[in-house]
């Protein structure tokens, strides 16, 4: 059966050059992960404030380079593209940011984003995803990104209210954390609004 509309993107929206380099502007750089990353994503990692936001733990370095590893691949496969953000100057790891349950056909993508302990309070969460969301809508073409987090996480709620995605809502009892089921905020763009 036919459809009534065209897709938003075609596949290969992504996957058909390689992914870039993203310069915020203003201090940061997202760029595509690197094996020589995973021992500051395992350090990241060890960070407690990490194990209550974030379901995964790294328990080695090893493991760590694994998912850099899978992550690299990612990109080919249109559903999820991951940047490592680091520091203009010195290549310093500071988070990652990502486009997460890409919907090609849709235009649609989730904003997922972590920063290191030593990166919170500079704004590094809120200048990264203001950056891929630019580099979402202007040059590639989404339509809609959303973005989730525990209504609990005041700190995520922030960074959501900071780069211009709409609160819409409360998805109830949605996420499992270590500590039980959280409601989650549901925050929004949409390109050209």
């Amino acid at each position: 059966m036919p459809y009534t509309t065209s897709p938003v993107l075609p596949a290969g929206a992504l996957a058909r050059t390689p992914q870039p380099v993203l310069p915020t502007g203003d201090g940061l750089v997202l760029r595509p992960w690197r094996t020589e990353d995973a021992p500051a994503v395992h350090q990241a990692f060890q960070d407690p404030l990490m194990h209550q936001w974030h379901l995964m733990a790294s328990g080695s370095q090893a493991e760590a380079a694994g998912w850099i590893e899978g992550w690299l691949k990612q990109w080919e496969a249109e559903r999820i593209a991951q940047w490592a953000v680091v520091d203009a100057d010195g290549d310093r790891l500071l988070g990652r940011v990502a486009l997460r349950d890409i919907v090609l056909v849709d235009g649609l993508a989730k904003v997922a984003y972590w920063t290191t302990a030593a990166a919170r309070g500079r704004g590094v969460a809120a200048r990264a995803t203001a950056a891929l969301t630019r580099w979402a809508f202007e040059e590639i073409g989404f339509h809609r990104l959303e973005l989730l987090h525990a209504t609990a996480n005041e700190a995520s709620c922030r960074v959501a209210a900071k780069t211009g995605f709409a609160l819409e809502g409360i998805k109830r009892s949605a996420f499992l954390h270590p500590d039980g089921w959280h409601d989650m905020h549901l925050h929004a763009r949409v390109r050209g609004a």
